[in-house]
């Protein structure tokens, strides 16, 4: 059992950790050439909480089952269960397409040699995603807030 907890919290950190550096990569007012390298390196923290989140979701699941934590409907257990997914929905639905965008933007042909400051366009993008990621983070700390606070 303790091992299944050790690896339920393992896998909330790494899965819900690189949230909290996206506004590093997704920072205002970064130049088109450190945009690129952001962009790169975002798509590999992606794999993070895919893998890691996934086995928080089904540790925490099967935590439930084979403890004794009461019912499934109260607001730590269900609130971070509602919690992660509305995290991955924000990450999923809202900053994915955001990032991809800026991407068939960097990648176009009149745009490959850009390095300076990004176009207004690019910006408002970029901005949205930065928007998206403090939204996403501040439902990561309150995530952690009910598993450290729970009953």
């Amino acid at each position: 059992m303790k091992f299944l907890i050790l690896l339920h919290v393992l896998s909330a950190i790494i899965g819900v950790g690189p949230t909290f550096f996206a506004h590093v990569l997704v920072r205002k007012k970064q130049t088109a050439e450190h945009l690129r390298h952001s962009l790169k390196m975002s798509a590999l923290l992606e794999n993070f909480p895919k893998i890691g989140g996934s086995l928080a979701v089904i540790t925490g699941l099967v935590l439930y089952f084979v403890g004794e934590y009461g019912a499934f409907t109260q607001v730590w257990l269900l609130g971070s269960l509602i919690l992660y997914v509305l995290i991955q929905i924000i990450v999923i639905g809202f900053v994915t397409p955001q990032s991809n965008k800026l991407q068939e933007w960097l990648d176009a042909p009149e745009n490959k040699d850009v390095a300076g400051e990004l176009p207004e366009e690019a910006q408002e993008l970029l901005n949205r995603m930065n928007s998206y990621f403090y939204f996403a983070s501040a439902l990561g700390i309150t995530l952690f807030i009910f598993m450290i606070l729970k009953p």
